[in-house]
């Protein structure tokens, strides 16, 4: 199986950029982000990063809101840990999978609950 040159990039950004996050922002507002998924555009010039966060939608905009100011930091940090004739423009997007996936877990509970009732 072959992977395009975009697939290793957004997967080293993604490694990165959790690395980066974790370990150089100090800004109090961003609590427990996890970088789930990077999309490189083909001419890797732009990316987009899925982050999860733990916590309520407040924290998650909150989280995400200051993760939007700190873009130029960000990249100027990842240009220094990468080696790509450009860094992409950063667009930070909500993951909302897990909560997702929670809610879903939960209904199928209260259905099977309600089934075992019925019998």
């Amino acid at each position: 199986m072959s992977f395009k040159r975009s697939d290793r990039v957004s997967e080293l950004i993604q490694r990165e950029l959790g690395m980066l996050i974790s370990e150089e922002l100090r800004d109090p507002r961003i609590v427990f982000p996890t970088v789930t998924h990077v999309e490189v555009t083909g001419d890797l010039r732009a990316a987009k990063v899925h982050v999860s966060v733990l916590g309520g939608d407040d924290v998650a905009n909150t989280t995400l809101a200051a993760l939007r100011e700190a873009t130029p930091f960000i990249r100027h940090r990842l240009g220094d840990r990468v080696e790509l004739r450009f860094v992409p423009t950063l667009e930070f997007i909500a993951d909302r999978a897990s909560v997702r996936a929670t809610r879903i877990s939960a209904l199928l509970r209260e259905a099977k609950g309600d089934r075992a009732e019925g019998e």
